[in-house]
């Protein structure tokens, strides 16, 4: 067997290698032992070869894997932070939102706080005109009732005075 570029030498080629004896040629011991280690380092080589290749393999899926989820990880970390970020415009949105609505109820109080001071002092003026014409009343009542007082005194005072008149000029009088 004659060795080529592109052929691959097994163990088994080497332990089946025959070589051509020539006259005083190679102790053939000597070689047969030669080729027999060189077969076991070969097969040693191959078996090292193999399991170099599997590893390779195995580690190339892994680094597969560790890209996908690398990948993975990355597309999350963009959706979370694309998330993080819409959920604060969305707060941002809401409070704005509810700042507005403070400030709209706020201007409604106010201007409903208006509305009842205007309505609390024309009641109030109201009940101040009413007071004041309460009081002229009660004046009015009581210069009446002091005019009939005066009347009163005065008939009093013109009753006891015909009365005085009467008792005098009925003692005065011979009686019969």
């Amino acid at each position: 067997m004659t060795r080529g570029d592109a052929m691959r030498i097994t163990p088994l080629d080497i332990q089946q290698m025959v070589f051509r004896v020539g006259f005083r040629g190679y102790d053939k011991d000597e070689v047969n032992r030669f080729l027999e280690e060189l077969a076991q380092t070969v097969e040693s080589l191959n078996l090292d070869s193999t399991v170099q290749r599997e590893r390779i393999l195995a580690l190339e899926q892994q680094l597969a894997e560790l890209k996908r989820t690398e990948s993975t990880l990355s597309s999350t970390l963009l959706s979370a932070q694309s998330l993080a970020e819409d959920l604060k415009r969305n707060a941002q949105r809401e409070a704005d939102l509810i700042v507005k609505e403070a400030e709209l109820k706020a201007g409604e109080l106010i201007r409903q706080a208006g509305v009842d001071l205007t309505d609390t002092q024309r009641d109030l003026s109201a009940l101040q005109k009413q007071r004041l014409l309460m009081v002229e009343r009660l004046r009015a009542s009581l210069r009446m009732f002091e005019r009939m007082l005066e009347v009163e005194e005065q008939e009093a005072f013109h009753d006891a005075a015909t009365a005085s008149e009467n008792k005098l000029a009925g003692e005065s009088r011979p009686a019969l």
